[in-house]
């Protein structure tokens, strides 16, 4: 799952800071689409781990590695697709992210179809997951810049939230909702619906227009800005930590305490963390990064360890609350911190480097977590998450005390 990054690719017509008539009129659609691929990629988190678990009969560290290579894929195509939107533009790069999602779709039918065939199931699912992350790669950058390019940089801010509330949304939703379907009429009638998806998201965009290239734009080379970035993108890696266990986890954290409504768990982190970042965006801004990511990291930490010693389901269900809460301003807390770095000419690159941070946390989370689960139960994956988000916190005030 990816955060905004490589916001500076295309422009439109309209000069920085000025104002773009129609803001919802012009990314609302964009908003919608992005809103429909998470959901899709919100329903595989909720059918996969039981999917894997229970019908294809392999390990929780197999859980872990399957859900995690979504986020790899991302992370490691992040740079191509940034440079396909410079050169063919953020409309090109969205679309072309929508028909990998259906291809995906494809596969995940075909994965739940080949059921009986276990291992042939799982490499289809492996295939299925590697083109779900880059499709989520080429789709968030390609609309991030379509958005930008539409209203005017002036706006991208506006443009990232949105963006980000659409993103967590669909994930907070798609979860309990192939739950559901899983348990009514099966995984693959869950899976079906991401075709359904992806066909939405196209059409969404489809009568939107296309934004002008800018034909002098020199783009800065992606790897020279990580190491300014390094100590803000390692925060980021650490605290994303609890948010990849929820993903990846809660279902079967549940069934092995035989707590119900797992689907609130999935509810309440994506919704609170919508409502924060409504309610709240403006204050990296106002009050500095660096104190809302202190208070964000700690609210983290809470939720986690009362995810790890939850007695009971509503206990847990708490936790994934306010670990929504903590987790919510954490991307743009430091993200504020990180392009204070650079120059405004290479914010967008910097943002992409830091975001790569999040990828890589979501990749190695899931089947470090899948270990653990293995070796302990899987509330202790929860201590796990505190313990990493403490990290985080560690690093950010000895860094900022060393400055």
């Amino acid at each position: 799952m990816s955060q905004p990054h490589n916001m500076a690719m295309a422009t439109g017509s309209h000069a920085p800071g000025s104002e773009a008539p129609g803001f919802f009129k012009m990314t609302g659609p964009i908003v919608m689409a992005v809103f429909a691929v998470y959901l899709s990629i919100g329903i595989t988190l909720g059918a996969l781990p039981s999917f894997i678990k229970k019908d294809l009969a392999y390990s929780s560290f197999t859980v872990g590695l399957v859900i995690g290579l979504q986020a790899l894929a991302t992370l490691l195509t992040r740079a191509y697709a940034g440079k396909r939107t410079d050169v063919k533009g953020a409309k090109n790069s969205k679309q072309i992210g929508v028909l990998l999602v259906l291809v995906a779709g494809v596969l995940y039918v075909a994965a739940g179809l080949l059921s009986a065939f276990h291992s042939l199931a799982l490499a289809v699912l492996v295939l299925s997951r590697v083109i779900h992350g880059v499709a989520e790669s080429m789709l968030v950058t390609g609309a991030l810049a379509w958005g930008i390019g539409l209203v005017g940089h002036g706006k991208s801010g506006k443009v990232m939230t949105w963006n980000g509330i659409a993103m967590y949304a669909g994930i907070a939703i798609g979860a309990p909702l192939s739950i559901w379907l899983v348990n009514t009429s099966g995984v693959v009638s869950a899976f079906a619906v991401i075709l359904v998806l992806a066909l939405f998201s196209w059409m969404a965009t489809a009568k939107l227009p296309a934004i002008a290239l800018e034909a002098t734009q020199v783009r800065t080379p992606f790897y020279k800005v990580i190491g300014l970035v390094a100590e803000q993108g390692m925060a980021l890696a650490f605290s994303s930590m609890g948010f990849a266990c929820i993903a990846s986890f809660v279902a079967l954290l549940f069934a092995e305490n035989n707590w119900q409504q797992a689907s609130l768990g999935f509810l309440c982190f994506g919704g609170f963390y919508v409502l924060t970042r409504v309610f709240f965006a403006s204050f990296p801004d106002k009050y500095g990064g660096y104190k809302v990511a202190l208070v964000s990291f700690i609210i983290e930490i809470a939720g986690q360890l009362l995810i790890a010693f939850a007695p009971d389901g509503i206990t847990a269900i708490a936790g994934c609350a306010l670990t929504g809460i903590g987790f919510s301003l954490v991307f743009p807390s430091l993200g504020v911190l990180a392009i204070k770095k650079v120059t405004p000419q290479m914010r967008g690159t910097a943002l992409g480097a830091y975001a790569a941070f999040f990828d890589l946390s979501l990749g190695l989370a899931g089947p470090i977590a899948g270990i653990i689960a293995g070796w302990f139960n899987y509330q202790a994956i929860y201590l796990f998450g505190a313990i990493s988000c403490l990290l985080a916190l560690l690093l950010l005030v000895f860094k900022n005390t060393k400055a």
